[in-house]
């Protein structure tokens, strides 16, 4: 009955005169971030935290929404809002970066733009003020997607980028934290539980996506370790053809599941093959569908509901193996949101309609 009311809806609006085509609409624009996910509980964030986290996303979320309100590209809308989460030291990215075990920092990064792809990544860095920018040059200035260490910071310095002592990165509270893990013995992952990784989902005007993730990783990290943020497929990824994923939380676990990556493809698989059964159902009805009317029934062939789910289910499956954190999403057309399985998740959400908000603990 769903799918004969939703076809008889788009028939209707097929044979309606359109406002604008496909090539001259400019549809809103929507900007969702995240400063990480893991145990945040009010009992457990102080109130001087809870309020310098809120504000630091609200500046993310203005420095986004700012490109995006004047047309600017997706791809910078995310990087606006991930440097702003970079310079603060509330989020373990660029500066308040997690210490690996021998006491130095290692950022990680990855940007994708949804329209055709391309991506850039790196880990290991341990030089480059903003890691965002030096993935976005590794994207736009190399034949690669992925460069580490060593490597990295030479290409950085000789892209021109902004080059830091590697102690810019640490804090005092970053420090305390090495120090307790140590102490404490407790294994290989953040004693905290907390996963400090910011990133960045956003749609322009024109319906392009893309995503952006930074990291400084996990606490007391050894041997090199790297995690799901600057994999692509795993914790960033952005399809302008199904939506646009950051994630944060357990990397290993991300990375195991392919969580980015098998999001977008069960939205895709699904948007299509219900797109191409009501396309199919309006010629047997008669009506033959040109490119512009195909790519709205695409559009229309999802819920926000059905896209919530399958970020969930993948999610859960994540958990399953034994993982825990969260992603944000964004599509093409329009839906947006969050999906996480641990107590909170720092996070917000912005769009051309005038709403904002942002977010800490589960029952916000």
């Amino acid at each position: 009955m769903r799918l004969i009311l939703l076809l008889g809806a788009f028939l209707m609006s097929v044979s309606a005169p359109a406002a604008a085509t496909p090539e001259t609409a400019q549809p809103g624009w929507s900007l969702v971030i995240h400063g990480g996910a893991g145990i945040l509980e009010r009992s457990r964030v102080s109130p001087e935290t809870d309020a310098a986290v809120r504000v630091a996303l609200d500046r993310a979320l203005a420095a986004g929404s700012d490109v995006l309100r004047q047309g600017g590209s997706a791809m910078d809308a995310v990087q606006a809002a991930i440097i702003v989460l970079e310079d603060d030291p509330n989020f373990n990215a660029g500066h308040g970066a997690v210490y690996t075990y021998e006491g130095t920092n290692e950022l990680d990064a990855a940007i994708m733009d949804g329209t055709d792809r391309k991506a850039g990544a790196i880990a290991r860095a341990h030089n480059t003020r903003n890691p965002i920018l030096l993935a976005r040059k590794v994207m736009e200035e190399s034949p690669h997607v992925l460069l580490s260490g060593e490597g990295a910071d030479r290409f950085s310095a000789e892209m021109g980028l902004v080059q830091v002592d590697n102690s810019y990165f640490g804090t005092p509270e970053r420090k305390r934290q090495l120090e307790e893990l140590k102490a404490k013995k407790v294994g290989w992952f953040d004693v905290d539980l907390k996963y400090g990784t910011v990133g960045a989902v956003a749609r322009d005007t024109h319906g392009n996506v893309a995503a952006g993730t930074s990291t400084g990783g996990l606490t007391g990290k050894r041997y090199g370790r790297i995690g799901d943020s600057p994999l692509i497929g795993a914790g960033t990824y952005a399809d302008d053809r199904s939506c646009a994923i950051s994630a944060t939380g357990a990397g290993e676990f991300f990375i195991r599941v392919g969580v980015a990556h098998e999001i977008c493809t069960r939205i895709r698989m699904k948007a299509e093959a219900r797109a191409e059964f009501l396309a199919q159902e309006a010629e047997r009805g008669g009506t033959t569908l040109d490119a512009a009317s195909q790519a709205r029934l695409l559009a229309s062939s999802l819920s926000a509901e059905e896209v919530q789910a399958i970020a969930d289910a993948v999610i859960g499956e994540m958990g399953a193996l034994g993982g825990s954190g969260g992603i944000i999403y964004l599509t093409p057309w329009g839906h947006k949101g969050y999906s996480f399985d641990t107590p909170g998740m720092f996070r917000g959400m912005a769009s051309s309609d005038g709403a904002r908000s942002v977010a800490i603990y589960g029952d916000e």
